[in-house]
């Protein structure tokens, strides 16, 4: 099966906070990170990309054991754009978090 870019990725608000509520259960402590903040200058340079239909979203962890998130182009073939734009440096929650609401509380 190809991607074409126009795949329908919605859940609910509920289905969503119920996911991310999971994910909370299974942590400890105060400082585990949530999320990552990714602006949309950089996640349009990713999209914008020659033959690019979409995104990949890799789960790392960094030297310190802290979670990352690693974005890459996905094109039609469902190939890596290895080659193009490659981002991580996303704003961690905590510190960069959102009011509380029903997918981070």
């Amino acid at each position: 099966m190809a991607f074409t870019g126009n795949e329908n990725h919605d859940i609910s608000l509920q289905d969503a906070s119920d996911l991310t509520k999971n994910y909370r259960d299974t942590q400890s402590g105060s400082d585990y990170i949530k999320g990552e903040f990714f602006g949309k200058t950089a996640l349009l340079a990713v999209l914008n990309q020659d033959d690019c239909v979409g995104i990949r979203i890799y789960y790392g962890i960094d030297s310190d054991n802290i979670p990352k998130l690693v974005i890459v182009g996905a094109d039609a073939n469902e190939d890596d754009l290895t080659e193009g734009i490659i981002m991580e440096v996303g704003k961690l929650c905590p510190p960069y978090c959102s009011t509380s609401n029903l997918l981070n509380s």
